[in-house]
């Protein structure tokens, strides 16, 4: 079967068991602080195992884009090395939301793989939560294993431990005790010397776990203890590619149709060849390079695409934190790989786009709908690493060429690393080509070191949640009022090193909007009966409910409180909010509709729009853009919304909905006159509120994507005043010149005209004092040598120093000079005594520069440095004539 018709298959065999087939989720969290990616098939569907939603139908099955690389699911250093784990792969699961349990799951799980897919049964073992005997003290799964015994025989029945068969998505939250189903692939032969019952979660690439039935039924608690979920669940993840593995008849998921195609594209780009078959073979091919270093180099460019590609489909693009630093680890990794073991030397991840849109395109159609977005921003990518890699070698090879042992420190390595994003493998590989090492004890303590900052400063500790009342869901009335009467139905304590102690409080009702689609959250305040208020600092959301954090809390919580938000930055804020929506039919309007929006930050102070474009906007868009929204301003348009409508009727209706937003059956359409967008924002009533707009900022974020950040209503206002009084005090300046712009062009050509006298002037002090340095010129071993402080500019040393040089093939000369309270020191060695004596004017003047507190380098002939304390001039040439003694 291909690929297409496996996972085509399972869909319909779960719809024929009155499952509702629901599409992939986006891969990045937006309203989850406990993860960063989607990593496993449950997480889209957490709020209702936690009882926080419920979901319109009761039986689901998908195929779920999951990453795995980051937090307690992190595979990525395996990718590759071996041939089933993955960062991107597609989880097939069927779910049941206190509808069916155990005994369904495990009927309907054997009869597909065994009559549907035909898998011989006898390749197949399950595995059973044996108990623990811990802290928790569960007992075994006995249900579990009674209902198996009715289908397998019970020697195929294999008991497993609380790490294999107690599954769990994290630190906290919905767990319970699974089975997995395992499938040995091995040939007859093998089967025969090894049993495969003893090669279960061994991880033998041939014997793999293929599907993971859990039973949740447990919640686990920030205290680490268990309570009962409010209902039973079921959750399945099967790995389609480990299926597609074992359908097709291959022994790895990178000979399944799958990756193929991706594999092919690669060894034609970069003329390797993948060899099937091969494992740890370390028979060197013609390059040098082991066969399976280069089937492990293609194997993580194949897989690496493939995440990379699905995030900037899905608006996560590759940045310098978060979930963006993630990204672009993951293709720098790519890069490193095709780098060090394929030869590739200029960017060429981004040619497998188009195999990739060609082979799952159809299955995932944001990919073909942002094809050229993920081409560009990949592309870009690409090309900025590879500079970085290209500076690396320069930096390497000076540490090479300064070496004193064969031992490089571990913190120059470390250096390389931290500051230059050049990685330690590929410093390890060149180091030993030259005969050299580093100290790697020394390198991984600095590493442990940094990483454990980083947890420090991040490290969130929360108490379990108080609960006052149970089962209470949340209503949000802040689109029609700021202020109510609420009650607290549940609280809990949270310490991190950067913001200390805060209180996370929810709510029966608020009036506050929790952070989402861009806007930030609310601020305001809670007010008790007797007038003791309570600041609400920020609104976020977790879980399908909004978290209101404060620095204390109430003395009494189970009183009714007053709730109101913070009205002039609500106000300020749905400003910026409607600006939005007008300058993003704005760009489409005036750059045409292949824009679409890729992020936002909607603040009280100012607005961020990312946008997907391929060129810089002119000054005349900028304008147009500016005076499009002014106009609806102008307009007084009214705000019109239509809540809890079906999806698909507000896309019938015009309405815009973005790519990698996760939208519900039913929506909020938000409409300005012809603007209409899919938005859960607040905003104004009238766009006439904006006042004005006015765009401050626009630039590149990444390959294809633009920012633009603009400011409306008091924040303009305040503009125009600065702006004014910035205007005002140059005309004082200009002696309150009538036309201003002219009496500063006029300073300007003035300005020109002198510096281009005061260069003519150097030029001719330079010349006239050559004739002196040269009868100044000394004598130390067949060389001449002249070591100076002199009253010139950078430019004139240079000028004096190449003149010099044309007259003498045995010249070594150090000038130095003194300018705005800097030391400059230039060195000028003659090509022939770099390459008779070994002389280097880089290395040189780089050691000279630690007497002027600085640093610089250059060329072997010619090199200068800068730093910042002049006094160390004189030691500096001093110390010059030492080269030659």
């Amino acid at each position: 079967m291909k690929s297409q018709d496996i996972r085509s298959t399972f869909l319909n065999f779960f719809e024929h068991k009155k499952h509702s087939i629901v599409p992939s989720a986006p891969m990045v969290l937006k309203d989850d602080p406990t993860l960063m990616f989607v990593n496993s098939g449950m997480a889209p569907f957490k709020e209702f195992f936690l009882g926080n939603a419920q979901p319109k139908h009761n039986r689901l099955a998908d195929s779920q884009k999951c990453l795995r690389v980051s937090g307690k699911h992190n595979d990525l250093e395996e990718v590759g090395y071996d041939t089933y784990h993955h960062t991107l792969f597609e989880m097939l699961g069927n779910w049941s939301f206190g509808d069916y349990f155990k005994k369904e799951a495990i009927a309907w799980a054997w009869e597909l793989l065994t009559d549907t897919f035909k898998i011989d049964p006898d390749l197949l073992y399950v595995t059973v939560f044996e108990g623990s005997s811990d802290a928790d003290n569960l007992p075994m799964d006995q249900e579990a294993y009674d209902f198996w015994k009715a289908l397998i025989p019970e020697d195929r029945i294999l008991m497993g431990n609380k790490k294999d068969n107690f599954w769990e998505m994290g630190d906290q939250g919905p767990c319970g005790p699974c089975s997995e189903i395992h499938v040995d692939i091995r040939s007859a032969e093998e089967k025969a010397k090894v049993d495969g019952k003893s090669l279960v979660n061994m991880d033998h690439p041939q014997v793999v776990e293929i599907w993971n039935l859990v039973f949740m039924q447990y919640n686990r608690k920030a205290n680490g203890s268990l309570e009962n979920l409010p209902a039973k669940h079921i959750d399945t993840g099967m790995g389609f590619e480990r299926l597609c593995m074992v359908l097709q008849g291959v022994q790895s998921n990178y000979d399944t149709d799958v990756f193929t195609p991706i594999i092919r594209e690669i060894e034609t780009i970069t003329d390797k060849k993948y060899t099937v078959g091969v494992s740890r073979d370390l028979t060197e091919a013609d390059d040098g390079f082991s066969a399976e270093k280069i089937n492990i180099a293609i194997r993580v460019i194949s897989d690496h695409v493939r995440a990379v590609a699905f995030s900037i489909a899905d608006s996560q693009l590759p940045s310098n934190t978060g979930a963006g630093y993630v990204i672009r680890r993951i293709l720098r990794r790519a890069v490193r790989y095709g780098f060090t073991f394929l030869d590739k030397k200029e960017p060429f991840i981004y040619r497998l786009v188009d195999v990739l849109v060609n082979t799952m395109g159809q299955a995932f159609p944001e990919l073909k709908e942002q094809r050229q977005l993920v081409e560009n921003v990949i592309k870009e990518e690409e090309a900025s690493f590879l500079r970085t890699l290209d500076q690396g070698l320069v930096l390497l090879d000076r540490i090479i060429e300064n070496a004193t042992s064969k031992e490089i420190s571990g913190k120059k390595v470390f250096e390389l690393k931290d500051t230059y994003g050049f990685p330690e493998d590929l410093t390890d590989l060149i180091l030993r080509e030259n005969g050299l090492t580093y100290n790697d004890a020394e390198f991984k303590n600095m590493l442990k070191a940094q990483q454990e900052r980083g947890k420090q400063a991040s490290q969130l500790k929360s108490d379990d949640w108080t609960v006052l009342v149970e089962d209470q869901d949340q209503e949000f009335i802040g689109y029609d009022t700021l202020e109510a009467k609420v009650k607290i139905t549940k609280y809990r304590k949270v310490t991190s090193k950067k913001d200390g102690e805060l209180y996370q409080l929810v709510f029966n009702m608020t009036p506050f909007y929790a952070e989402g689609g861009g806007q930030v959250g609310d601020k305001g305040y809670l007010e008790d009966a007797n007038g003791n208020v309570v600041y609400v600092i920020d609104t976020k959301k977790e879980n399908n409910s909004a978290v209101h954090f404060t620095k204390s809390l109430p003395k009494h919580v189970n009183e009714t409180f007053t709730a109101s938000v913070d009205q002039k930055q609500r106000y300020r804020t749905e400003c910026n909010h409607t600006a939005t929506h007008l300058l993003h039919q704005a760009l489409r309007e005036i750059l045409g509709i292949h824009v679409e929006q890729k992020g936002s930050a909607v603040h009280s102070k100012y607005l961020r729009f990312d946008f997907s474009h391929f060129s810089k906007l002119t000054a005349q868009e900028l304008k147009d853009v500016e005076d499009f929204v002014n106009r609806r301003i102008d307009g007084k348009l009214p705000f019109q919304e239509q809540r809890n409508i079906p999806m698909q009727q507000a896309i019938d209706d015009g309405a815009m909905a973005l790519f990698g937003e996760k939208y519900g059956d039913t929506v909020r359409s938000v409409r300005f006159g012809k603007s209409i967008e899919l938005c859960g924002g607040t905003h104004v009533d009238n766009t006439g509120d904006l006042w004005h707009f006015k765009i401050v900022s626009e630039g590149a974020v990444a390959a294809g994507i633009r920012r633009i950040e603009a400011i409306t209503s008091d924040a303009v206002k305040d503009f125009y005043f600065e702006n004014n009084r910035l205007y005002t005090q140059m005309k004082d300046l200009l002696n309150n010149a009538q036309e201003p712009v002219k009496a500063l062009e006029n300073l300007q050509e003035e300005n020109i005209n002198l510096k281009k006298q005061l260069d003519n002037l150097l030029k001719e002090k330079a010349k006239s004092i050559k004739g002196d340095l040269k009868s100044e010129l000394t004598e130390i071993n067949g060389v001449k040598f002249l070591a100076k402080k002199l009253d010139l500019d950078a430019s004139g040393i240079k000028d004096v120093c190449f003149e010099m040089g044309s007259q003498f093939t045995n010249l070594f000369l150090l000038f130095a000079a003194e300018q705005d309270g800097k030391a400059i020191l230039s060195c000028y060695i003659s090509k022939e005594l770099v390459a008779s004596k070994g002389l280097n004017a880089g290395t040189i003047v780089r050691e000279l520069g630690n007497y002027i507190q600085g640093g610089g380098g250059g060329q072997p002939f010619f090199a200068t440095a800068g730093g910042k304390h002049p006094q160390g001039i004189e030691a500096a040439l001093k110390a010059a004539e030492g080269y030659l003694k």
